[in-house]
């Protein structure tokens, strides 16, 4: 049990056994945000569910990993993914990996009372995108599921100079393909998550030039969105990104060496 779990904030609804895909109604005219939340304790996963649901998202949940991976291996969707950590068998971060083993590029938000930069990092580095104390209030992780599932849904009100001049851009040794958001350097494909692939093209797409903590942060959260501690939190998480970004290149190409950071600003990309 894992009593110091609060995100909830629920009545008493110890009576549900279950929450498993239950459908709420469309928000604002658009289809409800489908989540999937895997959670070993009970009381913490069946009352977040219902709360998600009162507020119109669809909720399918798990009490461990393996379900859900087999939810996932027969053609089961999602838009965000809620994880717990700490579970019996597969925990939270082994859960992850086999999602991204299987080709399950859902974007992973980890739900955790580990408050330490180690669990953080680690998440980050395995391909979550977010790491939410589950001392959190319960607005706090709507909020980041809206921004996050917004921000990998299409969005046709998107400013004309952002958007890709074709499905396939060369700019060269890099190849970017925009049609199953997938980047290739050299002719080697480094296995970046939509995450990561959209801020390689960010930097990319515009050679030379600083692009800002802020700016990368915004592209993966939504504009303003904040994270960390203090008004600078979001660069550490800034940082996880690109740290990883440059491994995975690193790993099909030892001498790849096209983003360098500008001090105290953010990064830029040296084209090729």
């Amino acid at each position: 049990m894992k009593s110091e779990a609060r995100i909830p904030q629920s009545s008493d609804r110890s009576d549900v056994s279950a929450i498993s895909s239950l459908n709420a109604g469309p928000r604002s005219g658009q289809q409800p945000i489908r989540i999937v939340l895997v959670d070993d304790d009970d009381f913490f996963r069946e009352s977040l569910g219902l709360n998600l649901l009162d507020e119109g998202f669809e909720v399918t949940s798990f009490a461990s990993g393996a379900p859900a991976l087999e939810h996932f291996r027969d053609g089961g969707l999602a838009d965000v993914i809620l994880l717990d950590w700490r579970m019996p068998g597969m925990n939270g971060l082994e859960v992850l990996r086999q999602l991204r083993r299987d080709g399950t590029m859902t974007p992973v938000i980890f739900l955790t009372v580990l408050s330490d930069d180690i669990y953080e990092e680690a998440a980050l580095e395995g391909g979550a995108v977010d790491f939410i104390d589950k001392s959190r209030r319960l607005a706090i992780l709507m909020k980041r599921v809206q921004l996050i599932a917004d921000g990998m849904r299409p969005t046709p009100d998107a400013e004309p100079q952002r958007t890709p001049p074709g499905d396939v851009i060369h700019l060269g040794p890099l190849e970017l393909r925009f049609d199953i958001s997938r980047a290739s350097w050299n002719g080697h494909t480094p296995p970046l998550t939509l995450t990561e692939f959209k801020i390689v093209a960010l930097m990319a797409m515009r050679p030379g030039e600083d692009v800002g903590y802020r700016e990368i942060y915004d592209l993966v959260h939504g504009k303003d969105f904040i994270a960390g501690y203090g008004n600078d939190g979001y660069r550490a998480n800034v940082r996880t990104f690109i740290k990883r970004i440059r491994k995975k290149f690193r790993d099909v190409d030892p001498s790849f060496d096209q983003i360098h950071n500008y001090a105290g600003f953010g990064y830029r990309w040296i084209a090729g």
